[in-house]
């Protein structure tokens, strides 16, 4: 059973190779284009938060965070309270920023692994700034777009999050039952404490380590970028995007979908922005455009699952549960997009045509890739080298917000929760304790 999946990975390599010398003019435009994708909005949004990740980490904020967070990832998510970092630095960076934090999760042994499959089966979800601004803005042409998208993708991320909470439920959690003595926030103190003492790195030694690893993390990452890119240029060039689709095609016709749809599946399924394109251009009634864009988003593409792949090697993280993951995922962000336009944008916007920014259907992907990047760029209100400076101070800011704002939230959380139960307590005692009788007259 193992030599079939070889000879074809053998066999798709060797083609992929061969092709790059029947076509060098279209796989250098399309490496070109990968390359300046990750240089100019890869690259800036991602590296401020894997360097701060991995120093909060060996600070041990992450603990801090984890602990104040126990008491909902563990009866809702069914995994660690560390969890809650994993989510939101996901939120808020985007792919593949939640796979990294999982599997330096697993080789600390913070959780096991099906709870870092658990994990990363609902964590891994796009950065709101590219549904709001490239997708919703710069391939619509449409700003209200955003908060439908949004609002699919991370309530049915949290779907699958319920979904997988039964995953493997016959495991016993990860780690030890320690008891829970004194308020919940000495506890994460003391998790945070401990977190620093065992570390032990000085912090430049510490900050060093996390400027390496991050860009040899984003080094791969753009590896990935640019092979993706390469392939789906030839895959355009060749015409396999013809044969590729005709499944869908039956498919499509049985739902009642527009065929023109086809293509942003294809492009889709091994590039999240070329597939997002695509669904902008297609000739096809508008909620049709969303819910495809909101189910590739979902999906985030081979290029994505690649990259999710090389993050997790050297761990026992499998990949099987994340790529079902994402196909639940996918099914989920278009069902919701179905329901949401209509009610948030209105039935005559749903039933429309309405068209975004990019250009006319015969346009080729990689153009218009670049055309909505451009205009994502000028929504922001930056354009050339600013623009990467820009994203870089951006997402400096955000990496620091995020787990600061959820730190600040858990500590409120716990004072609240803490004075809630002590009242609970006490009324409890009080109602427990011996009556008075009045005595009679």
């Amino acid at each position: 059973m193992r030599r079939a999946p070889a000879a074809i990975l053998a066999a798709l390599a060797t083609a992929l190779t061969l092709s790059l010398l029947l076509y060098p003019d279209a796989s250098l435009q399309a490496a070109k284009s990968g390359l300046n994708l990750f240089l100019t909005v890869v690259f800036p949004s991602l590296l401020p938060f894997f360097i701060l990740s991995e120093i909060m980490l060996g600070l041990g904020v992450v603990h801090f965070i984890g602990v104040l967070f126990e008491p909902l990832m563990r009866p809702v998510f069914n995994v660690p309270g560390e969890g809650a970092f994993a989510l939101s630095m996901g939120l808020a960076a985007g792919y593949p920023m939640d796979a990294v934090i999982a599997a330096r999760f697993r080789k600390m042994n913070l959780c096991n692994r099906v709870e870092g499959e658990r994990l990363l089966a609902f964590t891994n979800t796009a950065d709101p700034l590219f549904i709001f601004g490239a997708v919703a803005v710069g391939m619509f042409g449409m700003p209200a777009l955003g908060a439908v998208l949004a609002l699919a993708h991370y309530v049915s991320a949290l779907g699958v999050g319920l979904i997988f909470r039964f995953y493997g439920r016959h495991l016993p959690p990860s780690g030890e039952e320690k008891p829970r003595t004194g308020h919940i926030l000495a506890r994460a103190a003391r998790a945070l404490f401990a977190a620093r003492e065992e570390d032990g790195r000085p912090l430049g030694r510490l900050a060093g380590d996390a400027v390496n690893d991050s860009v040899k993390t984003l080094l791969m990452i753009c590896g990935f970028i640019m092979l993706f890119s390469v392939f789906v240029g030839i895959s355009s060039k060749i015409g396999l995007a013809k044969w590729l689709g005709w499944p869908f095609l039956v498919l499509f016709r049985g739902l009642g979908l527009e065929p023109s749809l086809v293509n942003s599946v294809v492009s889709g399924f091994f590039e999240i922005d070329l597939g997002t394109v695509a669904a902008s251009q297609a000739a096809a009634p508008f909620v049709q455009k969303a819910l495809m864009a909101s189910a590739v988003i979902a999906w985030s593409g081979l290029s994505v699952h690649g990259q999710v792949a090389s993050v997790i090697t050297g761990t026992d993280i499998r990949m099987g549960p994340y790529v079902l993951a994402r196909l639940i995922h996918a099914v989920l962000a278009a069902l919701a997009t179905i329901v949401l336009v209509p009610l948030l944008l209105g039935p005559v916007v749903a039933t429309g045509a309405v068209g975004g920014l990019v250009g006319p259907s015969d346009v080729g992907l990689m153009a218009g890739l670049g055309v909505a990047l451009r205009a994502a760029a000028a929504w922001r209100g930056v354009a050339g080298p600013g623009f990467v400076w820009w994203s870089l101070g951006r997402s400096a800011l955000r990496a620091v917000a995020v787990p600061l704002g959820m730190a600040l939230a858990g500590a409120v959380a716990g004072l609240v929760g803490g004075r809630v139960a002590r009242v609970a307590r006490v009324t409890e005692r009080d109602g427990r304790g011996p009556r008075t009788r009045s005595r009679p007259r």
